[in-house]
């Protein structure tokens, strides 16, 4: 994955959610952040960051922010890219070669999974999530608590329970961890969640990625870790 215009800015403050204050050539500009988890651990102040100018002139921001660093790394934030990212994954992978269907936003139950895709006589549903939090070289997910993310494991056991084959993607945007595990800590039904579809036939994947300012893409497998 590339993107079109990168700019390299530094870190203000962000306001909420959705925007943030940057420094870019001595002017600040409020852009908009593409991502809408805390990323306490990331956004600070003096940080290096890099943004995506817009193509639309009518937006109210003309710059999204798409990753920072941090002790050395590029660690892309974009919330949009993991889903684009697993798609071309499993296009290309070797693990999937009869790859005959392959769609988007498919529904199942009370739930709407990334991906769905088909390879000879198997179906498959598979949920993607982004990860961005480092803690000591291990990849954490949730940064904070997610039911909604709890809801589409549970749904993934269900997909198992009637035959369908169930993923699970962890994407982490980054290079340097050893290992995936959940973070128990800020959400513990998440991982217990987790543990309790590992055993019920749901498969947990995690891949780093390899990023710079203007490309990112999936590309090792990493240890994910389960226990308590």
């Amino acid at each position: 994955m590339q993107y079109a215009s990168v700019t390299e800015g530094t870190f203000l403050s962000r306001p909420n959610r959705f925007i943030a204050h940057i420094q870019i050539d001595g002017r600040t500009e409020i852009c908009h952040v593409k991502n809408t988890g805390r990323l306490r651990e990331l956004l600070i102040p003096g940080a290096t960051v890099y943004l995506e100018k817009s193509g639309n002139p009518n937006r109210k921001t003309a710059y999204d922010l798409i990753a920072v660093e941090k002790g050395g790394q590029i660690i892309n934030i974009d919330s949009q890219i993991p889903n684009r990212l697993a798609e071309e994954w499993l296009r290309k992978n070797p693990l999937f070669p009869d790859l005959s269907c392959l769609r988007r936003e498919k529904t199942y139950g009370q739930s709407r999974f990334d991906l769905y895709f088909e390879q000879g006589t198997e179906r498959s549903f598979m949920e993607v999530k982004g990860v961005t939090l480092n803690l000591e070289g291990i990849a954490r997910f949730p940064d904070a608590p997610t039911q909604r993310g709890v809801k589409h494991i549970q749904e993934l056991c269900r997909c198992c329970e009637e035959g369908y084959g169930a993923y699970l993607l962890f994407v982490i945007q980054m290079k340097g961890v050893r290992a995936f595990a959940p973070n128990r800590t800020t959400h513990p039904a998440f991982a217990d969640a987790l543990a309790d579809a590992h055993k019920r036939g749901v498969q947990i994947l995690a891949y780093d990625c390899a990023v710079t300012p203007e490309h990112i893409f999936m590309d090792r497998p990493v240890p994910v870790l389960l226990e308590k």
